[in-house]
């Protein structure tokens, strides 16, 4: 009976392990973007909440700086976020994609910012971009040219329904840099990517839009670890 006990002892613990290795929860991370202030408190509520990692919008599509963005930088590091990165909205009828760039980044220097990646926030096909893809790749191109030679991450948001008709879909000159794309599923997961645009796996994925949360409006995200 004892040899008997222990075998089974020893079963359960094998059974056991074997079961933590399929069915052990996968580690990732959470986090919230936002295009308007957020107070220090408002970062604090979101760490409490599970929430570890901001972008902010530093440049809009009228071509102008986002005057909330160094302070909100401030207060995502200040309310405990563990990474704080910035998109910036290019204004294509502006012109000057490496300009609209390098007075971005000089700004945001200019009140010592610190973040990570700089993600370029490609959307609004008809809207914010017109219909000739090939000066949006060199519009692109350009942008991404420049804050790489200002010794900057470079990172894409967009998806499929975005990027295609934007770019075209044989365009692959943005897959170089990590991609962050939107699917508002409500699924913190990438069991809904379907390879575009030369990206076969995805670095963040934005899973809900405009929520209020904190008393910040923020987008939610997420990545695995």
């Amino acid at each position: 009976m004892k040899n008997c006990s222990i075998a089974s002892t020893l079963l359960c613990i094998v059974f056991l392990t074997v079961v933590s290795c399929f069915f052990s929860p996968v580690s990732a991370t959470s986090g919230v973007d936002v295009s308007e202030a957020c107070l220090p408190s408002g970062w604090s509520c979101l760490k409490s909440k599970g929430y570890d990692f901001a972008v902010v919008r530093a440049w809009r599509s009228n071509g102008a700086p986002d005057t909330n963005a160094p302070h909100t930088i401030y207060n995502a590091w200040d309310g405990g976020m563990a990474h704080v990165d910035v998109y910036l909205f290019p204004c294509t009828s502006c012109g000057d994609p490496a300009g609209q760039m390098k007075s971005a980044i000089q700004y945001l220097q200019s009140y010592n910012c610190k973040w990570g990646t700089t993600w370029l926030d490609i959307e609004g096909p008809g809207q914010y971009w017109g219909s000739n893809q090939a000066a949006n790749q060199q519009f692109f191109e350009s942008m991404a040219q420049e804050l790489e030679s200002l010794g900057m991450t470079v990172g894409v948001y967009t998806s499929a329904s975005q990027w295609e008709p934007i770019m075209g879909s044989s365009y692959t000159g943005g897959s170089r840099y990590p991609l962050w794309y939107a699917h508002y599923d409500n699924n913190p997961s990438f069991s809904d990517f379907q390879a575009f645009g030369g990206w076969s796996s995805p670095a963040i994925k934005q899973y809900q839009g405009t929520t209020n949360l904190c008393g910040c409006g923020v987008d939610l995200n997420w990545y695995p670890n």
